[in-house]
């Protein structure tokens, strides 16, 4: 069965995403499915064979159990055969990234403009802290002559 047969049907997909978190019990995979498309073990465990017959999971026996983890070959294959389309989407996802940082910069300047605002007038400080700094130079050179 071709890839993109077996990830058309979304109950394979879900399976997928579960398996995607770590190898799981054929009972706990049944479980969410159940749960969550109203079907029934024996249907659970048809998708899990074609999952595992074309290759996209693997299952090992632990005692009664049967542990299905995520194939990572056949993805990869998927994988390299969407590379051919990325340019499709990846310059608006490059252009989405450039606004997400530009209203950032946006956000952090209106921030720093409201939080820096002068205070001056309470306490009569007008920020001159008495040293006369900008005179300092003509102070040496009145000593120097």
């Amino acid at each position: 069965m071709h890839a993109f047969n077996v990830l058309g049907d979304p109950i394979r997909r879900r399976i997928l995403e579960l398996l995607a978190d770590g190898e799981q019990p054929a009972g706990a995979i049944a479980a969410v499915i159940h749960a969550e498309f109203g079907i029934s073990q024996p249907a659970v465990s048809q998708h899990l064979r074609v999952l595992r017959e074309s290759g996209f999971t693997t299952v090992r026996a632990d005692g009664a159990r049967r542990l299905y983890a995520v194939a990572p070959t056949p993805l990869q294959e998927v994988a390299v055969w969407l590379e051919r389309f990325q340019g499709f989407w990846s310059q608006s996802l490059d252009a989405l990234a450039t606004e997400l940082a530009r209203g950032k910069r946006e956000r952090r300047a209106a921030d720093s403009a409201a939080t820096s605002t002068p205070t001056t007038g309470d306490n009569g400080d007008n920020g001159d802290n008495g040293d006369n700094d900008d005179n300092d130079d003509n102070d040496d050179d009145k000593e120097a002559t």
